[in-house]
Parts: C-alpha cells; sequence; structure tokens
C-alpha cells in the first residue's frame, strides 16, 4: 500500500470557474461562499491516484460495487459504530438525497404525513411535498444556550392516523447536535408505537468534533426498531467526494427493504464508475486523513466560536458534530442575515432555508483557515456597519 505524507489543509485552492456549485452560485467573483455542505480541501490523495487509473484505463462504462466495498464498509460500521450490520441489508445509490426522495415515495400513500423537526436541510422539507404527502414539520427546542432539542411533547400532538413517515438528521444539520441514546430512544419508542418508519440521515456520523460524544445509528438500539429504520450512510461529506455520487440505505427488513427498491429503482441510476471505487479508497485508506481532517475542523471549530460570540448581536453554540456552524444574529437587528452578508462578500445560506428564521446562518467551517479569518472580519465588518 502507498504511503502518503500528512494532508495540509490551509493550501488554498481556488475553486472559482470550476463550475463548483457552491463558488460559482455568484455572479460576484469577490464573495467567499460558505453557504453549501461541500468542503475547499483537496480529496485524499490515494482517492485522486485511484481516479487517475481509471481515466488512463480509458473506458467508462456500466459498473457494479466492488465486493471489496461492501466487506470494507461492513466492517467499519461494525468497528465504529458498533453496529453489526447485514450485506443484503445494503442498498448502494447514486446520491443521499435522491434517496430521500426515494424514501418520502415509498412509505406510505399520497396524502400521508411525513413528520420532520426544522430547522432542517432543505431536502427534508422538499421531499414530502414532491412525493405527494403531507409535511408535519414540529420544529426543535432552542433553548437560551443554543443548544437544540426534540420537542415530543408537540410531536405526540401532531401525530395523526396518517402520519407515517419521520425524517431524523443525525448528526444533526443545521445544530450540529448529536442526539444522546436517551433520544433516540424515546424518539424510537414513539415511532415504532404508532406505526412510524424512520429514515435517518446519518451522513456527517465520521465527523465528531466533541470527544465526549459518540455518535449512535437508531437502528442499533434493538431489533424491533432496526427493521423499523432505513438508515442513510455516504463517504461524500467525510471526504469530501460528493460530487461522485456514492451512498448506501441500510435496510434490515426484507419487506421494507423491497418497497424502497422497487421506488428507487424506478427512479436512479447505479453508481457510477468512479464513486464506487473512491467510497472503497476513501473507507480503506483514508482513515489518517478523516483523522487529521477532524483536527483541522475542531480548530476552525474553536477559533469560530470564539470570533463569532465576540460580535455584538451573534451568538454561536458550541458543535457536537459536523462542519457547519449554525449562528444566531436576531439581536443584531437584521431581518434577513443572508442578504445582508451578500453585501459584504459573504454567502452564507439563512436560516429561512432550512424552514426557521432568516435571522439565523449556518457557515460552512471546511475551508481554508485564512479564508475563514477573512469570512469573519467580513462578518464582523457587516455587523458593525
Amino acid at each position: 500500500m502507498t504511503t502518503y505524507p500528512l494532508p495540509n489543509f490551509d493550501t488554498p485552492v481556488d475553486r472559482s470557474g470550476s463550475n463548483s456549485q457552491k463558488w460559482d452560485a455568484y455572479s460576484d467573483p469577490n464573495i467567499i461562499s460558505g453557504w453549501l455542505a461541500d468542503m475547499d480541501f483537496q480529496a485524499p490523495q490515494a482517492i485522486l491516484d485511484d481516479i487517475r487509473k481509471g481515466v488512463d484505463h480509458g473506458v467508462l462504462g456500466y459498473t457494479v460495487i466492488p465486493q471489496e466495498l461492501v466487506d470494507v464498509f461492513i466492517k467499519r460500521m461494525r468497528d465504529l459504530h458498533n453496529w453489526p450490520i447485514e450485506r443484503e441489508w445494503i442498498v448502494w445509490l447514486p446520491g443521499l438525497v435522491p434517496a430521500l426522495y426515494a424514501t418520502a415515495r415509498a412509505i406510505g400513500e399520497p396524502g400521508d404525513g411525513v413528520m420532520i423537526n426544522s430547522p432542517a436541510y432543505w431536502h427534508f422539507l422538499a421531499a414530502p411535498k414532491y412525493a405527494g404527502r403531507v409535511l408535519q414539520d414540529v420544529p426543535l427546542v432552542s433553548e437560551s444556550s443554543g443548544y437544540y432539542r426534540f420537542d415530543f411533547d408537540a410531536m405526540r400532538s401532531a401525530r395523526d392516523k396518517r402520519t407515517k413517515l419521520f425524517i431524523l438528521c443525525n448528526p444533526h444539520n443545521p445544530t450540529g447536535r448529536v442526539f444522546t441514546k436517551d433520544e433516540l430512544t424515546e424518539l424510537a419508542e414513539f415511532c415504532t408505537e404508532h406505526g412510524i418508519v424512520i429514515c435517518s440521515d446519518e451522513i456527517h456520523c465520521d465527523l465528531i468534533l466533541d470527544s465526549s460524544k459518540r455518535h449512535i445509528s437508531i437502528a442499533t438500539l434493538g431489533d424491533k426498531i432496526a427493521k423499523n429504520t432505513i438508515t442513510l450512510l455516504a463517504p461524500s461529506k467525510t471526504f469530501n467526494i460528493p460530487g461522485l455520487g456514492c451512498s448506501c440505505a441500510v435496510i434490515p427488513d426484507r419487506e421494507l427493504r423491497a418497497k424502497f427498491v422497487d421506488c428507487a429503482g424506478k427512479a436512479l441510476p447505479s453508481v457510477n464508475v468512479f464513486g464506487g471505487r473512491a467510497a472503497l479508497i476513501a473507507y480503506r485508506d483514508c482513515e489518517e486523513w478523516r483523522l487529521e481532517l477532524i483536527k483541522y475542523l475542531r480548530a476552525n471549530h474553536e477559533y469560530c466560536l470564539r470570533e463569532f460570540n465576540s460580535i455584538p448581536g451573534l451568538s454561536m453554540a458550541p458543535l457536537e458534530a459536523t462542519y457547519l456552524a449554525w449562528i444566531d444574529a436576531t439581536k443584531t437587528g437584521i431581518k434577513d442575515i443572508e442578504s445582508h452578508l451578500k453585501n459584504f462578500g459573504v454567502g452564507v445560506a439563512g436560516g429561512h432555508r432550512f424552514g426557521g428564521d432568516p435571522r439565523y446562518f449556518r457557515l460552512t467551517l471546511g475551508t481554508q483557515r485564512a479564508r475563514l479569518e477573512e469570512i469573519v472580519r467580513r462578518v464582523r465588518e457587516s455587523v458593525a456597519g
């Protein structure tokens, strides 16, 4: 196996003009983009080298998932997340977002309810409507400290006989929560009691920033819960390869899995020729890279926590996971913080995109420190102005 030097995440990368969804979203080249969950770091060298081999081979045909990827993924889930999954439970997909839409269509019938907790990733808001379902949004409770939690009383009140699906995000985007075993157990009991299928988006599970926290897949809490759960996973966020489109759904129950496969198979293509190989290399050969990334993200997080909380009117609670800062700007008096910051050269995602308050914003911390320092400087200037 080739030995690679440790990555230098401070190395600048110019992504302008590269057809980047994140960076080319703005016509003004002076805007620093931080709105999308897409890091500005080069992917691990091992992945880049493997893709070059594929290009040199020259044939870009239909492909199948490498069997070694299945073996590596099963071992990884057992070793890192204490989840002994079976081979037949895994459904490989060309992306996690399409899996959300497939799940919304696979569970229940048109007019049935899909429960979520805002603020939520914008596809959580869109997928139920796309599938002809009714969105049942029960907002998370935000405590004065900026700590978010489930409102189980409100969830019980909002549930009705047509509530068929609950979409969970753990670790949570955009608040950065890592839900505890007690929280997940209560949620699982609520769903199983009422026959509500759980779709658990766990794409950020390998990006835990708070070393005192541990990711728990909700499906590990018991056989009955596992049989009621569709768990979505991918290497894309962790290893910064979202453009390669490889993810999977882990579905222990045969009947539930058949419904999902029937719906997904009618709408989704197979994983592309590079996606499966990249996932294998990421999971098999890039753990050292991931650990270095966590160190860098933790340092960026500590920097932002200190700096944003020193700006009058802004408040940022500590993240437990992800590289997505969730910042409260309500005390600035600025009604639309996304538009305001854009005028000062910073591109963020306003809270309204997540079904929440437009006076909040999400900022991606997965970028070079020098760029982050310039973002902080511009945000400070914008609030002072």
